[in-house]
């Protein structure tokens, strides 16, 4: 069966939805190059279409919507085993994906269930509706593997309040439904078992013909009615990240990521959410936290286009250095959870290293034609 399942259902007033479900469940509908080249013709095709009013994007099973991009493929490919061209290719045709849904003239509804990571993270985040549930699991946990988050990070992490997104990057720190929406990484919560009653409103729904149609409009008031029969669904929910808003933002106060580090290690928290993100910073890469910092300071007044022209370079560079593959071979190869980084501390990640990863390796990029 395919990785990647198409369907066009018929409104009641003869528009068309398009309904897409990543259909991957084994690898928590993790990204790969394959349901990407059947993604970006599909959709720049309903793009195109003027039957079409709206897309609608999910993914099979109940544990994950997207949990990452294909970095075992990844792996293979920087360690000889695999095409070498390969990840060049692969970020190349995934942001490709990304900008066309961020700049997407119809409604893109998705529905980000379960774990949402790394690149499950840049298709919720370029939807034009982005809907969080009960089990949603939010997180850029980069750090991990010796990467960085990318998918257009650059840009909505800049865009979080008061040091949050830096926070997040550097720890990796999960976010729930009620957290998505006090950020601003989701529009609408809406309790899992409203999923069918999401499809039959928009089938049902009055889309109107030629400049009465207000698709956007259309999609709003079906999301509204269903976020406010939900709301007993998500009472019950802390906001870990709302709740230590103040805190993040003093500890990411300081001048230096080395400091910034030392003030989250030093903090003597009690609070499950908090120890956890300690826990991922104090074992993640070194060069991924200076990275991090790095990304964020140059990236902060791209354009979204520009963003995605420098998150190519760094990744297709990040695959040329050794510290992302180990991280992936300690995480997700041989499982061991020892990599062995490059530097032992930020401190020792010297400024010339940082550099040849910041260079971008044409004169070109291939994601130049981006408007």
């Amino acid at each position: 069966m395919s990785c990647v399942l198409f369907e066009e259902h018929t409104t009641q007033d003869g528009h068309v939805i398009g309904e897409i479900t990543l259909n991957a469940e084994r690898s928590l509908n993790a990204l790969t190059l394959e349901m990407i080249d059947a993604l970006l013709p599909r959709l720049t095709q309903w793009q195109e279409d003027e039957r079409v009013v709206a897309i609608l994007l999910d993914s099979a099973g109940e544990k994950a919507f997207c949990a990452g991009g294909d970095v075992v493929n990844l792996y293979k490919a920087i360690t000889g085993d695999g095409e070498p061209d390969f990840p060049e290719r692969f970020f190349e045709r995934e942001y490709r994906l990304d900008y066309l849904m961020h700049t997407f003239a119809k409604p893109i509804i998705c529905w980000g269930h379960g774990i949402v990571m790394g690149g499950g993270m840049g298709l919720l985040s370029a939807s034009s509706h982005r809907i969080v549930t009960e089990t949603s699991r939010l997180a850029m946990p980069e750090v991990t593997i010796g990467l960085y988050p990318d998918v257009g990070a650059s840009w909505f992490l800049n865009r979080l309040p008061n040091g949050t997104g830096r926070f997040l990057a550097m720890t990796g720190g999960q976010i729930n439904a009620p957290d998505a929406l006090h950020l601003g990484l989701a529009d609408r919560a809406i309790a899992s078992h409203h999923r069918e009653a999401l499809a039959q409103a928009l089938l049902e729904a009055r889309w109107g013909e030629g400049e009465q149609t207000d698709a956007h409009g259309v999609v709003n008031r079906v999301l509204r009615e269903l976020e406010q029969a939900s709301q007993a669904a998500f009472a019950e929910l802390e906001a870990p990240v709302y709740k230590a808003s103040s805190l993040i933002r003093e500890l990411m106060d300081h001048d230096t990521v080395e400091q910034q580090v030392a003030a989250v290690l030093g903090v003597d928290s009690d609070d499950q959410w908090f120890s956890k993100a300690q826990r991922t910073l104090a074992h993640g890469s070194p060069v991924s936290l200076r990275l991090i910092d790095e990304q964020l300071k140059r990236a902060r007044y791209m354009s979204l286009a520009e963003v995605f022209q420098f998150e190519l370079a760094l990744s297709v560079q990040c695959c040329r250095h050794e510290e992302f593959p180990e991280g992936v071979r300690a995480l997700l190869v041989d499982k061991d959870g020892q990599p062995r980084w490059r530097f032992p501390d930020v401190a020792a990640v010297p400024p010339s290293f940082m550099e040849e990863l910041l260079t971008s390796p044409w004169e070109t990029s291939p994601l130049a034609d981006l408007q």
